[in-house]
Order: structure tokens, then C-alpha cells, then sequence
């Protein structure tokens, strides 16, 4: 029986998918917080960083749009948020174009920072391009073949972190690569509840992600391991001088966490839509709070 989703937001809206931009401005504030606390903050990198970021993740959600819709994965099962161009809301070819005009907007962006930041920059950035469109397309999608979580942690995680406070120091010191983890795994376990939630409609469409691999139970462990293992990274943080006790604001995100386990092992289907968006709250605050005590 399929789920029905009632429309209530306009489909670019939709295809936009602007709950998920707030986790691809986190890690963006970690880097930049980093870089405060090491005096080597500027302003106008941080932006156009933070703008890349942004329209990078656009571009990322309106290829798995596209992809998904192209290989067969999406369908009137969905258990999941709309998708515009499985529903018919936005043709592809114009998903497509939205696509690719994100991609040249944000290589603009890139532009800017290359020419500040010079060949490690250039890298960083080539690699987000290449990422973006093997998300969900290319001959191996890395969304079908268990790779989510581990170039979602490496993405929001070590290169964001990092990429964000190279542009801005124009150096590199061990603490953005140690404040890196804590937001790439909360974003790791965005992308698993997500994949938790579709485990029967990825099974039948043949999209091997990790949560269908591990099978609920393993995932379920494996979810909840990314979500605690950032509050027990503060201590060691706080241990190794590269964190003052005042990054400890991020145990405020706390409360949230165990409603969050809790589903992971008691929900299931579209339930999950309401954890998923739990885990992307905690991601958030979690990383704010975070980057006020690293300033």
C-alpha cells in the first residue's frame, strides 16, 4: 500500500529540501568557530564558505531527486518526504537544470576561496563537485552501495571543519581536524536514520545502503553510536587543551538523545520521519553550542 504525503509547500520548495540546509551550515560554524578561537577568523571567507556549503547541499538533494527517480528507487511506496520528480511536480529535465545552475553558483564560490586558499582549497572543492554528482548517480552511487554515512561524516565532518577554517587561518593545527568528528558523525547519523526508515523500499528497489546491509537491529546500534559518541569526544577535547570548559554547552543538546535511541528501536516507517528530523535538530544544536564554546 503506498504512503500518501499531502502537498503543503510549493514542489521547489520541496525539491530544495531547506531542513536539511541547517546541517550543512554546522560544520561551516565549527570550522569558523575554530578559527576564532585560533584568531585567525575572517569574515568574508566564512560567508562565501558558508554560501558554498549551502548550495552544495541544494545541489546534492536535487541530484538524489533526479538519480533516484532515473534508477527506479523512488516509487508511490516512499516512505519518506515527497519527491518532486518521481510525483511528477517538477519535470526532470528542469530538476536537472536547477541542479546543475547550484553546482555553477557554488564553483563561483569555489573560485573565491581557491584563489585565497590555493591548491589544498582547489582540491577540497573538486572533490565536493565530484561527490555531489556520484551521491546518487555515476555507475557506482555512493548512496546505493553502503557509502552514505561515511562520505557524509567525511564531507560534513573533516573536509567541511576544515576547509572552513583553512580559508580563513590560511593554516592548519590539530584542533579543527579533532572538532571535525562530532558534526560529521551527528550528520552520519541523519543520513542512517534516513536509510533505517527506507530499509523495505531500498530492499525491493535493490539500493544496498548500509542500514539494508547491517539489517534494523545492527543499524539501530550503529545509529545510536553516532549519536553519543560526540559527548563523550568533549572530555577528550577537554583533556588535550584543545577545547576550554566552556565547550561543554554542547551537553545542553543532551535531552534530545535518548527520545531519539528510544525510536531507533521502537519505531518504524514513517515514524521515522519524525526522528529523522529529531536527529537533524540535535545535529544543529548540538554544533551551535559546540562552536560557542570553542570561541
Amino acid at each position: 500500500m503506498s504512503v500518501v504525503q499531502p502537498l503543503t509547500a510549493s514542489p521547489w520548495f520541496l525539491a530544495i529540501r531547506p531542513k536539511t540546509l541547517p546541517a550543512s551550515a554546522a560544520p561551516v560554524i565549527v570550522g569558523t568557530a575554530c578559527a576564532f578561537g585560533d584568531n585567525g577568523f575572517t569574515l568574508l571567507p566564512a560567508l562565501v564558505a558558508l554560501v558554498g556549503a549551502l548550495l552544495l547541499q541544494v545541489a546534492v538533494n536535487l541530484a538524489n531527486d533526479y538519480f533516484d527517480d532515473k534508477h527506479g528507487i523512488d516509487s508511490d511506496k516512499r516512505l519518506g518526504p515527497i519527491r518532486v520528480t518521481q510525483s511528477g511536480l517538477i519535470s526532470p529535465r528542469r530538476v536537472l537544470a536547477a541542479m546543475v545552475l547550484c553546482l555553477a553558483l557554488a564553483t563561483l564560490a569555489g573560485l573565491y576561496l581557491v584563489m585565497r586558499g590555493g591548491l589544498p582549497i582547489l582540491v577540497i572543492g573538486l572533490l565536493c563537485i565530484v561527490s555531489t554528482l556520484a551521491y546518487s548517480g555515476g555507475p557506482y552511487p555512493i548512496a546505493s552501495n553502503g557509502l552514505g554515512e561515511m562520505f557524509a561524516f567525511l564531507f560534513f565532518g573533516p573536509v567541511a571543519v576544515c576547509g572552513t577554517y583553512y580559508v580563513q587561518a590560511l593554516s592548519m593545527g590539530p584542533r579543527p581536524f579533532i572538532a571535525a568528528i562530532p558534526p560529521g558523525l551527528l550528520v552520519a547519523a541523519i543520513m542512517n536514520v534516513n536509510n533505517l526508515r527506507d530499509i523495505p523500499t531500498d530492499t525491493e528497489a535493490g539500493k544496498r545502503t548500509l542500514a539494508v546491509r547491517m539489517g534494523r537491529g545492527r543499524s539501530s546500534v550503529f545509529c545510536g553510536l553516532l549519536v553519543l559518541t560526540p559527548f563523550f569526544m568533549l572530555p577528550l577535547l577537554f583533556l588535550t587543551d584543545l577545547m576550554g570548559a566552556a565547550g561543554f554547552l554542547a551537553l545542553g543538546s543532551s535531552p534530545m538523545v535518548l527520545p531519539i535511541i528510544k525510536d531507533l528501536f521502537h519505531t518504524r516507517g514513517p515514524g521515522l520521519n519524525d526522528t529523522l528530523a529529531a536527529t537533524a535538530r540535535l545535529s544543529v544544536g548540538f554544533s551551535l553550542l559546540f562552536a560557542m564554546g570553542l570561541c
